[in-house]
């Protein structure tokens, strides 16, 4: 199968994202895989395959490969001055992580030009890549949730919930800005960390005693497939690096030490989530459990490494995802009014 991987953009998690792109290389060794890099001007480059490599775009060696443009249904390479263009219209994957590919950006601009690709469409990435978003969307589809609050940069006000807390921006992923707060001497400074990166943050209880358990899943063929759901190690808090390290998997992982039950019901709220929204694209959903409640933590879009390692074969869940892909229909212009018009006046 032919396959384009789109990675980069211009945002916080670019690294990320060229991380993912390289470990998804090993991933799919059995595709005919072409890469596309979104450089953080906007600029896109067809990437060698054999210099997929993190020091080729550190050192900017990209910039010395071919430039791509976006024409009807594929991204375009000119060949010379007086020649044509070639055309490279294979399946994208989207996998830029947080703006850009989170964001709905990269969306828009794949449906404008009736490019296929797997991932998040607009609508989707703007109820997973907003935090308060996905609480709206959670109310909207009963759904539960971790109590939360919000906080603006130039209009904050008196936070209620009791420490300790995390802060973290809404609109950003990879725990990049996330503070864990124990007590009021460290909120000022948590704050002002996460408005670094955004100018709305979201405050939620740190609950003690949580398990956690991620399920990825996306709809093919008819019907919703999962994956095995996973309780990741968890720390006090995985910060930047470890996310980071985390977005390399390529392992698979065992399955979580759950009953069947809490499963089904895991499934039962990752299908309310997915349903309606996020055809197309593979997602990860992280849930809490808490007191026996099961509690979206967050959605995503785009998981790391497309959250291959929860799969036992993540070559057959791309094939079967790419050919299940939604099609938007455009609506055919006929002018009949504008004529019609034309007509009543005699011109």
């Amino acid at each position: 199968m032919k396959l384009t991987i789109l990675f980069g953009g211009a945002s916080f998690e670019h690294e990320i994202s060229i991380v993912s792109a390289i470990t998804i290389k090993e991933k799919l060794a059995g595709f005919d895989l072409s890469f596309v890099f979104c450089d953080s001007d906007h600029t896109f480059y067809l990437i060698d395959p054999s210099k997929m490599k993190a020091v080729t775009f550190s050192k900017g060696e990209h910039k010395k490969m071919p430039q791509l443009t976006l024409t009807h249904g594929a991204f375009a390479q000119k060949k010379g001055v007086f020649g044509g263009a070639v055309e490279h219209n294979n399946v994208v994957l989207n996998l830029i992580h947080g703006a850009d590919g989170e964001d709905g950006t990269i969306a828009a601009l794949l449906d404008f030009y009736s490019i296929k690709y797997i991932g998040p469409r607009v609508d989707a990435c703007i109820f997973s890549y907003d935090k308060r978003y996905t609480k709206y969307l959670c109310e909207a589809i009963n759904v539960k949730s971790v109590r939360y609050e919000v906080a603006h940069k130039d209009e904050l006000g008196n936070i209620s919930i009791s420490y300790p807390l995390i802060v973290k921006p809404t609109r950003l992923g990879s725990s990049i800005g996330v503070s864990i707060v124990k007590d009021e001497s460290e909120l000022d400074y948590a704050l002002d960390v996460a408005f670094e990166f955004d100018s709305v943050v979201i405050v939620e209880p740190f609950l003690e005693g949580v398990k956690e358990y991620n399920l990825a899943g996306y709809f093919a063929d008819g019907a919703m497939h999962y994956s095995i759901v996973e309780e990741p190690y968890k720390e006090e808090f995985l910060d930047f690096e470890k996310k980071y390290m985390d977005f390399s998997r390529s392992e698979q992982v065992l399955k979580a030490d759950i009953s069947t039950e809490l499963e089904a019901r895991l499934k039962a709220n990752f299908d309310k989530v997915y349903r309606g929204m996020f055809e197309g694209a593979l997602i990860r959903c992280d849930f809490f459990v808490h007191n026996d409640e099961v509690m979206l933590n967050e959605i995503n879009p785009i998981p790391g490494s497309m959250a291959n390692y929860l799969f036992e074969d993540f070559e057959k869940v791309i094939e079967s995802l790419s050919s299940s892909l939604p099609h938007a229909k455009r609506p055919k212009v006929s002018y009949e009014y504008i004529h019609s018009i034309s007509k009543a006046k005699g011109k």
